[in-house]
């Protein structure tokens, strides 16, 4: 077994490049590695409002059985540029994703990788392995943002798209802070983390992210890669019910969801946090190269 990494290493920020949207925006990096050489990295989509410093409790469990964790803040997130609550494009959140893996290839070259992607950011890994799945050997979403919790109608989605028109940083909605856990302190901890955004979500980014839970409805039977979702049976915030359509959607022969009765939002900060990351490992752990998976 590895021994774990004290703490993250920021450093050597992303800047996105000039074919993207919002080109020279600069995205803040964490890296957890491992005291000694990774079996495999772990690219992290953190969810919307938070930041990926979040994540440091699941980095340690990944660095003890030796996997590394690579997490950038997205755009108007944590300590990268932007706007917080709004991005002028979805795409913008998939080239940071594009700049990060670019990173961690240029860092460990011919290392295995694999995805993570929580909430928002299970929707924003579910779109980049529509057209990234050959850089990974398997992934897993957690909670994904593929269906808003209650279901939006047709009606809200028309005027929010209209609204994303004529006012496009208009705030529209607030995220329920109450609804990511059932332990109290962790909830606390969330609203009073200088880097979680607590204000309203905009109408653009609203906009963007319905689109795109459709776009990834649509391009659910591209993916062929491993996959694993995750998904708390008591979420209020995004529906285990996207899960279930999109994991009947996928191409992938090797698919598991798993539905946790009565865990709210963010299964791995719930109480039965060790449980939940457990099976993640377990996930990993099965799918990568016997040559990496012998070194436990």
């Amino acid at each position: 077994m590895a021994d774990i990494a004290i703490s993250d290493r920021a450093g050597d920020d992303l800047i996105l490049p000039e074919t993207s949207m919002a080109a020279g925006s600069v995205l803040h990096i964490h890296r957890w590695l491992p005291a000694t050489r990774p079996r495999a990295i772990v690219l992290l989509a953190h969810g919307y409002a938070e930041h990926g410093g979040r994540y440091a409790d699941v980095a340690q469990r990944l660095n003890q059985v030796g996997l590394g964790l690579y997490a950038i803040d997205h755009m108007g997130h944590g300590q990268s540029d932007g706007v917080p609550g709004y991005i002028p494009h979805f795409q913008v959140y998939l080239d940071g994703m594009s700049a990060l893996l670019a990173c961690v290839q240029r860092e460990w070259p011919d290392m295995p990788l694999l995805l993570l992607g929580h909430s928002m950011g299970g929707l924003i890994a579910a779109r980049f392995l529509a057209s990234h799945q050959q850089y990974f050997v398997a992934a897993a979403l957690s909670g994904p943002a593929l269906q808003a919790g209650g279901g939006p109608r047709p009606l809200t989605k028309l005027l929010g798209r209209l609204l994303s028109r004529i006012a496009p940083h208009l705030g529209v909605m607030a995220l329920d802070s109450g609804s990511i856990s059932r332990d109290p302190d962790l909830v606390a901890r969330y609203r009073a983390d200088p880097l979680v955004y607590r204000g309203r979500m905009s109408a653009r980014l609203a906009a963007e992210m319905l689109r795109e839970m459709d776009a990834a409805h649509r391009d659910a039977s591209k993916i062929h890669l491993p996959l694993f979702i995750q998904h708390g049976g008591a979420d209020h915030l995004t529906a285990p019910q996207g899960s279930q359509r999109f994991f009947t959607a996928l191409a992938s022969v090797d698919k598991q969801l798993q539905i946790y009765d009565g865990l709210y939002h963010e299964i791995y900060n719930e109480p039965e946090r060790a449980e939940v990351v457990a099976d993640l490992i377990h996930w990993f752990d099965a799918h990568l190269p016997s040559k990496t998976a012998d070194m436990l």
